[in-house]
């Protein structure tokens, strides 16, 4: 049987209007074009499925639960095709992205505020890993895509760049270092180090350098949060090198933070996998993330 679904949505608009006329006028065909619909889908049925005469059209018994049966299955349909093509324009699905702390602390919170804002039928879960952990996730597909802290390169993934980070030294009030304007990376010879570990995509960055300034400290603690951190190098344990993302210092506490000279500086950067296309909704979250400062001293 090859019934086609202009037949089917022919036959029901004859039905509803008792008319081949009226119906052809509502669906944009000929009167001559309407009757032939009907007579294939009759043909197809083999059965009749309306009585006409000179005044009227009349549906058979089969005519009229045909009519109940079809019209239930065009709305699920009209229906399905709905939601399908909403998808399409980027107002339905569920996007999981997963950032590296920092980052998922100060920028997503706003990412995932205009999400709802304006996409409120996308719904969206922020992630928040450890570097190493958003790369894993992103290449098993367990997340869409990742922002992370670069610069960074993969083979099997695509990256772009979002905005530049620089570091800061976070010291209490009292360090001596505290004093200066701004400090060197110089200036960070013989001081005891409260650094965030080697899961941080910018301690290999810190690491490079200090050494490139010919910086020679005594790392006494390495935290995987700069929440930590913050309380150790508030204790007096030793001064931090982080990236200004890393702040807002904690209320009420006696730490402050100075630029680091030279510019030292790390990319911020998402990424996805190669051999896959976003869907629609990804898509549209990623265009919100784009729109995110290009420097993090747009931030402060």
């Amino acid at each position: 049987m090859n019934v086609t679904l202009r037949q089917l949505r022919v036959f029901i608009e004859v039905a509803r209007l008792q008319s081949f006329s009226r119906a052809g006028d509502e669906i944009g065909l000929t009167q001559s074009a309407v009757s032939r619909c009907v007579r294939e889908l009759e043909a197809e049925i083999g059965l009749k499925l309306i009585d006409r005469t000179t005044r009227e059209v009349q549906l058979t018994d089969v005519g009229g639960n045909l009519v109940s049966s079809v019209s239930r299955l065009l709305s699920d349909l009209d229906d399905a095709l709905r939601e399908i093509r909403e998808i399409g324009e980027q107002r339905r699905g569920r996007v999981v992205v997963a950032a590296s702390p920092t980052v998922a602390c100060r920028l997503m919170p706003q990412v995932v505020a205009a999400c709802g804002q304006q996409f409120p039928f996308i719904t969206m879960g922020l992630r928040d890993d450890v570097q190493s952990d958003v790369i894993r996730k992103v290449k098993s597909g367990e997340v869409d895509f990742g922002v992370v802290i670069g610069p960074f390169a993969a083979d099997d993934l695509l990256s772009e760049r979002l905005m530049t980070d620089s570091f800061c030294l976070v010291s209490r009030a009292d360090h001596p270092l505290a004093s200066q304007q701004q400090v060197t990376w110089r200036d960070l010879d013989g001081q005891r180090l409260v650094m965030l570990d080697y899961a941080s995509g910018s301690r290999p960055i810190i690491d490079a350098v200090m050494s490139e300034h010919g910086v020679s400290a005594s790392v006494v603690q390495e935290l995987g949060h700069s929440a930590t951190v913050f309380g150790l190098v508030e204790a007096g344990v030793g001064v931090s090198v982080l990236p200004w993302l890393a702040l807002p210092l904690p209320a009420d506490t006696s730490l402050v933070a100075r630029p680091l000279v030279p510019r030292a500086q790390r990319t911020v950067e998402v990424v996805r996998r190669r051999d896959r296309s976003l869907s629609p909704a990804a898509e549209a979250v990623w265009g919100l993330i784009r729109q995110l400062p290009a420097r993090t001293e747009d931030l402060r």
